[in-house]
């Protein structure tokens, strides 16, 4: 869990859209030793054409750049770069270019995980991407529109599931429930 989560943003560019979807964020992950930056934005060219939509760690040895489409790490001295491009598995599964909807860029890790959690089953272990790792991914992210939102930064009390300090932002943390259900925490 981040430390703090700040954010901001909002639609700046596609103002006639139906969307209420931010076009431009900016959210800063604040960890003990480590802040994570993340920026979207829907205009303009991207920092760098060969990931548009990508991210970028980087780290005292070198940059670590990656998409859905590729990777490559490209150390300090700029030697030895290491990258591999999206495995496509068309010879192995040919049936992936005819079905429709597909996302061929995932469909190869959308299988490994799959194959994953079979074994994960089987074995009584833990999959690599388990529902834990995804429910902190996706409350950082619900904490950075919140912010957003609110103009502030957040500090997130998982123990409890509250926002420390700020009774505004905890009730956003639930949303409205159909009529016969409740929330089982608040």
């Amino acid at each position: 869990w981040a430390d703090q989560v700040y954010s901001s943003g909002g639609i700046y560019m596609q103002k006639d859209s139906k969307a209420n979807t931010a076009d431009t964020q900016t959210a800063i992950f604040s960890h003990k030793e480590l802040n994570c930056t993340w920026q979207h934005r829907s205009w303009g060219p991207p920092t760098d054409p060969e990931y548009p939509w990508g991210f970028f760690i980087y780290g005292e040895k070198g940059v670590l750049k990656g998409s859905v489409n590729k990777y490559e790490f490209i150390p300090n001295d700029g030697k030895n770069i290491i990258s591999q491009d999206v495995l496509f598995e068309r010879e192995d599964y040919p049936e992936d270019i005819n079905e429709e909807g597909i996302e061929l860029h995932v469909a190869a890790a959308t299988r490994a995980h799959m194959a994953d959690f079979l074994m994960a089953i089987e074995t009584d272990n833990r999959p690599v991407a388990d529902i834990e790792q995804g429910h902190i991914s996706t409350a950082n992210c619900i904490l950075a529109n919140m912010s957003m939102k609110l103009g502030r930064p957040l500090k997130y009390n998982p123990t409890n599931q509250t926002i420390e300090g700020d009774g505004e932002a905890t009730k956003l943390l639930k949303r409205g429930y159909r009529e016969g259900w409740t929330h089982p925490h608040f």
